[in-house]
C-alpha cells in the first residue's frame, strides 16, 4: 500500500511541478506549487519524517505561499478575475483521477513492492518530532536559545523603527 501512495505522491509532485513552470497565469502557477508542497509533505510522511512533513506544510504552503499569493495578488488586480473564470474543478480532478491511474499502472508494470529500500530499525526514529527535540534540547541548546534571542531582539528592533516618527522642528520667530 505504501508504494501506491509513493507513486501518487510522486506523480503529483511531478506533475505539478510541471504546471507551475507551464502556467502563464501567476495565481495558478503559486497554487500548484502549493500541491507540489503537500506532495512533499506525503513523501516526507511516507518516509516517517513526520517533524519535516508538518514543516513543510506550515512553513512552506502555508505562511510562504500566503505571502506571494498576497504579493501576487497586488501586483496582478486585474487578473483577479481571470483566476476563478479559467480555474475549473474538473481540470484539478481529472488530475489527481489521472494520478493516480498512472501510479497503479507503474506499480502493475513494476510487479513488486520492493521498489522502495528498506529502512532499518536504527533509522526509523530520525526525523520524528521525539528526536529532534531530544538533539535540539540536549546537543544544541546554547545555539537555540541565541537564536532565540536574536530573533527576540529583532523583532523588538523592527517594532521599535516601525513606530518611530519624525516630529517636525518649530520655527522660534
Amino acid at each position: 500500500m505504501i508504494i501506491y501512495f509513493f507513486i501518487l505522491f510522486a506523480v503529483l509532485a511531478i506533475g505539478s511541478a510541471l504546471a507551475v513552470i507551464t502556467n502563464r497565469n501567476t495565481v495558478s502557477s503559486a497554487l500548484f506549487l502549493v500541491l507540489n508542497m503537500i506532495s512533499l509533505a506525503g513523501l516526507f510522511l511516507l518516509l516517517q519524517a513526520q517533524f519535516f512533513a508538518v514543516v513543510q506544510i506550515l512553513v512552506y504552503a502555508g505562511a510562504i505561499m500566503v505571502l506571494f499569493l498576497f504579493v501576487i495578488m497586488l501586483l496582478n488586480l486585474d487578473e483577479e478575475k481571470s483566476l476563478f473564470t479559467k480555474f475549473r474543478v474538473k481540470y484539478f480532478v481529472a488530475f489527481i483521477f489521472g494520478a493516480a491511474v498512472l501510479a497503479f499502472i507503474l506499480y502493475s508494470v513494476g510487479g513488486t513492492t520492493n521498489m522502495l529500500p528498506h529502512i532499518s530499525e536504527s533509522m526509523k526514529n530520525i526525523g520524528t518530532v521525539e528526536m529532534i527535540g531530544q538533539a535540539l534540547f540536549s546537543s544544541y541548546i546554547l545555539p537555540f536559545e541565541i537564536t532565540g534571542v536574536l530573533l527576540t531582539a529583532a523583532v523588538v528592533g523592527g517594532l521599535l523603527i516601525a513606530q518611530y516618527t519624525i516630529k517636525p522642528e518649530q520655527e522660534n520667530d
